[in-house]
């Protein structure tokens, strides 16, 4: 859809038909897929699945796994730069203590510390996240948006989490909420962009469908459930919707789009049903930090006490 979506901009004649054809084609994309909608269907599947197979995935090598997939994050209103400093500090320290094991994928911070992050983190297979463009509401002037998510990745951010524009799709403005992402993502270019839904802003898998699927067809390289402000964080059944959407997603583009769950997440258990829905749904090639994901703030110590069995809270 991104490749003509903003070529409508060129008729300036005043004729609605351009922006009929927009919203049809939009309704029909989203029309087209398979994946279920029904609440209780979804909320069964996701049962299934567990009964199946989340204890099989109770291991030290799996919590392994998952502290590297762990988006450590502070997203305070009273971060500053000596907090932040001292938050990506605990990652340098981590890799210095426990050289042998893996570290979490990313920090993640508010857009502004950007150039913090950057100047004090020592490890290099840690990327720098920023929230953007107006976390956690998305209310702002698109420019505002650019400006902010440019100035990050300027200041040394390697992915930039954004959430979608919530209002947009409460007005079915679905050509104006897919040209936001498409332009966010034509700003940091080859960066990764992960778009966050806010499922618990959107509430039922009908909802949750549409917004996964205008997100990937407008650019994002990841699509998140949500920003832990405001509203009810990850669950497990918008996580099977999203990922039904990305599967779908890439047997029709060919195109590889990451899943991250945020929100609420703090223990070992709730991070190892996360892992069981993305193996099952996605198979093992989403098994990597490159397609999943956890943002996080006290996980990464309860992951770490539950594979090391240590008493001590690295993060």
């Amino acid at each position: 859809m991104n490749e003509h979506h903003h070529h409508d901009h060129d008729c300036d004649c005043g004729c609605h038909h351009h922006e009929e054809e927009a919203i049809s084609r939009y309704d029909e994309v989203v029309e087209q897929s398979q994946v279920p909608t029904g609440d209780e269907q979804v909320s069964a599947e996701v049962q299934k699945i567990l009964a199946a197979h989340e204890q099989e995935n109770h291991s030290p090598e799996v919590y392994q796994f998952l502290l590297n997939c762990v988006d450590l994050t502070t997203l305070n209103t009273d971060d500053s730069e000596h907090s932040v400093a001292e938050f990506v500090t605990r990652v340098n320290t981590y890799a210095e203590a426990y050289p042998h094991l893996k570290n979490v994928a990313a920090v993640c911070v508010y857009s502004n510390f950007a150039t913090i992050a950057r100047a004090n983190l020592e490890v290099s297979d840690v990327n720098i996240a920023v929230c953007s463009a107006c976390f956690p509401s998305s209310q702002a002037h698109l420019e505002t948006k650019i400006a902010e998510t440019a100035l990050a990745i300027q200041d040394g951010a390697d992915e930039v989490d954004v959430v979608l524009n919530v209002g947009y799709f409460r007005d079915k403005a679905w050509q104006e909420l897919c040209d936001e992402i498409y332009e966010l993502k034509q700003t940091i270019g080859q960066h990764h962009l992960k778009v966050i839904l806010e499922t618990g802003l959107l509430k039922t898998a009908e909802n949750i469908r549409r917004a996964s699927i205008l997100a990937m067809y407008s650019g994002a390289d990841f699509i998140k459930t949500s920003t832990g402000k405001g509203y009810l964080g990850a669950t497990l059944e918008a996580a099977y919707v999203m990922c039904r959407c990305i599967k779908e997603f890439y047997e029709r583009t060919g195109l590889v789009v990451g899943f991250k769950a945020s929100g609420g997440i703090r223990t070992t258990d709730d991070a190892v049903r996360y892992y069981t829905i993305v193996k099952e749904v996605l198979g093992e090639e989403w098994l990597t930090n490159e397609r999943f994901r956890i943002g996080a703030s006290s996980l990464a110590n309860a992951l770490f006490a539950s594979f090391s069995g240590l008493d001590v809270k690295p993060f």
